[in-house]
């Protein structure tokens, strides 16, 4: 054999060996028990994800049927059912026999009609590797003579092998590593040069080093199992052979996906579910006390998958102060349709966090997408019409900015955090008149040092603004300032197809002034509604959001939670 240096690794044991180049790297998949008791579909599923891995080789360790009569007719059956599960495999597949297999001795004859000689060895590039019969017998000592006799000879024919692996189905190692006395078959391994050796049987992975071998125990592929105190379930076990040596890794089921696992027209699709699948004809409408106006929500689901139908149930999430009746619906809709669903709110305690619900879209054949939504609340400010438009000055002491906004939540929904404000809005037919106090305890360490505009003002003590005054062009204008009056903007396209985007390269023209007052600081700006392709008449509304951020406090208080570019979660500037 040639030379080996063993290095132990944290627990893992690699073996290196000097194999030529030109025959590296070497892959090969091992399956773990299809049976006892199959579980339908997992060994499937197994054969699938190996195809996908496109090994040199496949090999199991055993109990490919269920067996365990001596009809030749059903055992013949499962044989045939057996082939036809691994009939999609690419690559060459080696049998092992376990004990489903070959039960008793008058299943032999079946199992060489099916699958070949009970024990056997192949070389591969160099490699050995060696398969045995443990089907009948408990222990290494019982096996029979006859067969022990070949694998010696097997063995020594090809001790010039690179590496040499041994297969079969029962793991003996286990109860002598327990008894810390090694098997027949032990001493052979060690002795003639064996590199690794694998099982089954048990339904459980494990592995472990003894005396320069590393034995692998392989977990079910599909019979009936539990999972082990790590929690690796059905799995199967991979290995590679390459320049530094022996790598061997238990891959779980639903690890190797296809290349089509998740395709650009399914990913639009599910943009266009989250865009389109969910409507509310009104927000749920809070009064100047936060309370609901109208307790009833409706909620419009669309299917928009041209040949799925829609087949869920609609299931609300409720925290403790709150109550949604009902609290979920079943959900049916063909294909290309929509249908209403009503909800009766009421909640009596903090506002946040809110309800929210989650129901599954088909967005491919077989594929369903979960959207997830929170109860659409929104509030209303009002926006005063002024003859005499204030003078932008910073002082902030016309008439107009008299009623302010003051109550703002954590961007968590929690309490404010951050020190007080206070939001002022007025418009006159030509512009939009923005004004706000913002109280700070340490005004000197305010964060406030971009000047020119479109700097990173977001990251600096700021009030900010989100308007779309048309929901039909589904334009939002994101506006920020800072205490020394610059600012930063931003159009955002947002459409209900899902082709959304922002405009850096736009840019307001907006009148501002900025002043300190002891713990104050203040900005009045004036906006034309011509910047914002916009006209006003009394009684109108814009969708709006805003805030004001304090990094002092590393926090923010928002009018309405979370801040999104996604207009549906506004509440509405009132034209008065």
């Amino acid at each position: 054999m040639p030379k080996k240096i063993l290095l132990m690794l944290i627990g893992f044991t690699v073996i290196f060996t000097f194999l030529g180049a030109e025959e590296l790297p070497i892959h090969f998949a091992i399956l773990g028990d299809r049976n006892g008791s199959a579980v339908p579909g997992v060994y499937e599923a197994i054969v699938a994800e190996v195809e996908r891995l496109k090994p040199d080789f496949v090999i199991t360790v055993g109990d490919h049927i269920e067996g365990y009569t001596e009809d030749t007719a059903v055992l013949n059956q499962e044989w045939l059912e057996y082939k036809k599960i691994v009939a999609n495999l690419s690559m060459p597949l080696y049998l092992v026999p376990g004990n489903h297999d070959i039960t008793t001795d008058p299943a032999l004859p079946v199992y060489l009609k099916q699958a070949g000689k009970p024990y056997y060895s192949f070389n591969f590039r160099g490699l050995h590797f060696v398969t045995l019969d443990a089907s009948r017998w408990e222990t290494a000592d019982a096996m029979p003579k006859e067969q022990v006799t070949w694998l010696i000879q097997d063995l020594t024919k090809n001790k010039k092998a690179k590496l040499t692996f041994v297969f079969f189905h029962k793991p003996f190692f286990l109860d002598a590593a327990l008894k810390a006395v090694p098997d027949t078959l032990q001493r052979i391994f060690q002795n003639r040069g064996v590199d690794a050796v694998f099982a089954g049987h048990t339904h459980i992975y494990i592995s472990g080093e003894q005396n320069g071998v590393l034995y692998t125990n392989v977990g079910s592929s599909g019979g009936e199992a539990t999972a082990g105190p790590t929690g690796l379930f059905y799995h199967y076990t991979w290995v590679t052979v390459d320049k530094n040596g022996i790598t061997i890794a238990p891959i779980k089921l639903g690890s190797v996906l296809p290349w089509t696992e998740f395709t650009m027209d399914e990913d639009l699709m599910t943009i266009r579910i989250d865009n389109r699948g969910v409507a509310f004809p009104k927000s749920c409408l809070l009064d100047e006390r936060l309370r609901i106006k109208d307790s009833l929500l409706t909620v419009t689901l669309t299917n928009i998958h041209e040949t799925e139908a829609m087949a869920d149930t609609l299931r609300w999430t409720v925290p403790k102060g709150w109550s949604v009746f009902p609290a979920g619906d079943v959900v049916s809709i063909p294909a290309l349709g929509s249908a209403d669903y009503v909800f009766k709110i009421k909640y009596a305690g903090e506002l946040y966090p809110l309800p929210s619900f989650a129901v599954r879209f088909p967005y491919a054949p077989g594929k369903t997408y979960q959207v997830n939504w929170t109860l659409p609340i929104a509030r209303t400010v009002d926006c005063v019409r002024v003859d005499k438009p204030p003078v932008i000055d910073g002082k902030i002491d016309e008439a107009c900015w008299s009623v302010p906004i003051n109550r703002f939540f954590n961007w968590d929904g929690g309490s404010m955090a951050t020190d007080s404000a206070w939001f002022y809005f007025a418009y006159d037919e030509s512009n939009l008149y923005l004004a706000t106090r913002s109280q700070d305890r340490d005004i000197a360490g305010l964060v406030a040092k971009s000047t020119e505009h479109d700097g990173p003002i977001y990251n600096e003590d700021c009030v900010g603004y989100f308007f779309q005054p048309d929901t039909a062009q589904g334009i939002i204008y994101q506006i920020y300032f800072n205490p020394l009056g610059a600012a930063f903007d931003q159009k955002i396209t947002y459409a209900m197809t899902g082709e959304s985007g922002s405009d850096f390269g736009w840019n307001g023209t907006y009148e501002v002034k900025t002043q300190r007052n002891g713990r104050e600081w203040n900005i009045e700006a004036r906006i034309p509604l011509d910047q914002l392709n916009a006209a006003v008449r009394p009684g109108e509304a814009w969708r709006v959001n805003f805030r004001r951020k304090q990094p002092r406090l590393k926090t923010a208080a928002d009018w309405l939670t979370p801040i999104t570019y996604d207009p549906r979660t506004y509440g509405f500037l009132k034209f008065r």
